[in-house]
């Protein structure tokens, strides 16, 4: 995995992180003040995603020109 996507990958895990420690649990998950933290985990987690998706693509390209 290139660095590039390392970075990446580790600001989404902090920024999942974060938004779970701030969710006031007490209030509950989908309560209105957890929604921008909820929103924030899902975009994190969707960020992953991405990241691993770029990061397959850029093998499978790189295994495309070894044949070649």
């Amino acid at each position: 995995m290139q660095t590039f996507y390392k970075v990446f990958l580790v600001i989404f895990i902090v920024s999942i992180a974060i938004s779970f420690y701030a969710i006031d649990w007490q209030a509950g998950f989908l309560d209105d003040d957890n929604t921008k933290f909820v929103f924030s985990i899902s975009s994190g987690i969707l960020g992953i995603l991405v990241v691993y998706i770029l990061h397959l693509w850029s093998k499978l390209g790189n295994r495309k020109n070894e044949k070649s």
